[in-house]
């Protein structure tokens, strides 16, 4: 049996209304930091397990929240067959920034699948520290939210032929927790309609968010990118634009112009995945002063967003506009009472700015250190049609941008070199190399283990050639960092 239809980020609704559902696109999953881990699964099975099976109320249910959905996506999640994975076998190791799988198939359905393969980091993290250190990941799992990350846990000790550890649930302790962040959050901003939740990505599983839901909704927030739990538990479902709807694009201004242009609803705009300040925001800004009463909004995601921020409104203030101002990635308290005496200090309205929060809400209140910030797990836009993409945002010197095409993963097997190369879908293998991506348990078992310190994880020169060409075709004159 799969998930619901709903068991989604209200955003990847908006977005295929926006795109093209039907066009064949590449999504690959990665962890950005953690070092060696382990992959304690088949991967193709669990994915497949996941796969929508919509019903007509589910539909319904989106048409009333501001989420029609077209003949396109319907299509699309129905085409099931179309679903190419490539993923490393159950049993392998892999490092930081190697592409552990890619999904290949029709744009609506490879990413209606993020936030629920997002959650795959809380496996593979027991999973790796099981096989180093038994006590240790027994005291990282001593107290767990609910009951079915107890059942996960186990489920995974299971999988890599570890002893059980003693665990023990404690849903209230986690419920109240999440109460307090939450009542901070809503006294720093004194009203809880200007914060909403998105943490579906940064949970371990659904029940997990149910319980940190029902936290919000007791603090008075009813806002949330969990569509299915914003129907069970009468809370309003909201997100509108990721990094990927701009990938696909190839630029901010046809990607603004289409979420503008292709849906009724209010738009917003986010920033960052090109460079926030010399293109998503006078962007962003153009399409304001077209239609100043539409309402829209535009998105702070990354880099140094104070800057950002009060470049935004000083421009803002200058050109005679008001847009919608709103703030994620990574925002805290204390984060947040600065963005507020920002706006008191610069005379912005409060009902002219909003919060979104994940993490600080679901994660950092869980008794296990094993959230997704630790590894960084991602999911990203690799291709879409025939042509390779990559978010570069303002992170260019921080190693956060993403791989394009459909990469592979090449693991090193005699001689010298890095030990994992990313390359692309059908690239010869390199000599000494191995493909791992695609292969057997049997394969990933025989490729040697590596030495203290060789871990080093480089591009193949087909996939060096995409990320130069991808830097060129953006920044022709170099990379501005202006974050």
């Amino acid at each position: 049996m799969g998930s619901s239809l709903l068991a989604t980020d209200g955003y990847k609704f908006s977005m295929a209304e926006a795109g093209w559902p039907l066009r064949r696109e590449t999504f690959y999953y990665s962890h950005r930091k953690g070092g060696q881990q382990v992959v304690p699964l088949d991967l193709e099975s669990h994915v497949r397990a996941l796969l929508p099976e919509p019903t007509e109320s589910d539909y319904s249910y989106l048409a009333r929240n501001s989420y029609e959905m077209g003949a396109g996506f319907k299509a699309a999640i129905q085409r099931k067959e179309k679903l190419v994975i490539r993923a490393m076998p159950q049993g392998a190791r892999f490092y930081s920034r190697e592409p552990v799988f890619t999904l290949t198939g029709p744009s609506a359905l490879v990413s209606w699948l993020e936030p629920l393969l997002l959650q795959l980091n809380f496996r593979i993290q027991v999973a790796t520290q099981a096989l180093a250190d038994r006590e240790a990941v027994a005291k990282a799992l001593a107290v767990l939210s609910c009951e079915e990350e107890k059942r996960i846990a186990l489920e995974t000790l299971d999988a890599v032929g570890v002893k059980p550890v003693p665990i023990s649930v404690d849903a209230e302790g986690y419920h109240a927790r999440v109460v307090a962040v939450v009542r901070e959050l809503v006294e720093a901003v004194q009203d809880p309609s200007r914060i909403f939740e998105v943490g579906l990505r940064a949970a371990t599983c659904m029940e997990q968010h149910e319980i940190a839901l029902r936290a919000c909704k007791e603090a008075g927030v009813m806002r949330t990118s969990n569509v299915y739990l914003a129907q069970k538990l009468g809370m309003i479902p909201v997100g509108t634009m990721g990094h990927e709807h701009v990938q696909r694009y190839g630029a901010d201004e046809p990607a603004f112009r289409a979420i503008r242009e292709r849906r009724p609803e209010r738009s917003s705009y986010l920033l960052d995945t090109y460079d926030t300040v010399t293109s998503g925001l006078p962007t962003a800004f153009r399409l304001v002063h077209e239609e100043p009463g539409a309402g829209d909004s535009i998105r702070f995601d990354s880099g140094d967003k104070k800057k950002q921020y009060v470049l935004a409104v000083s421009r803002a203030k200058e050109e005679g506009i008001k847009p919608v101002l709103i703030l994620e990635d990574g925002l805290d308290a204390q984060a947040t009472r600065e963005f507020e005496a920002l706006r008191t200090q610069y005379g912005w309205e409060s009902s002219k700015q909003f919060y979104g929060y994940g993490g600080f809400i679901v994660a950092r209140t869980m008794a296990c250190s094993y959230t997704r910030d630790r590894v960084a797990a991602v999911y990203k836009l690799s291709r879409t049609g025939h042509v390779p993409t990559m978010k570069f945002g303002n992170e260019l010197a921080e190693g956060k941008q993403s791989i394009p095409g459909v990469p592979v993963v090449f693991r090193r097997k005699s001689g010298s070199g890095p030990i994992g190369l990313i390359g692309q879908e059908g690239e010869p293998v390199p000599e000494g190399y191995e493909l791992l991506s695609g292969a057997t348990p049997e394969t990933a078992a025989a490729i040697p283990a590596p030495g203290e310190g060789e871990h080093r994880v480089a591009y193949t020169p087909a996939t060096q050639a995409l990320v130069t060409e991808l830097r060129q075709r953006h920044f022709p004159q170099g990379p501005a960092h202006h974050s």
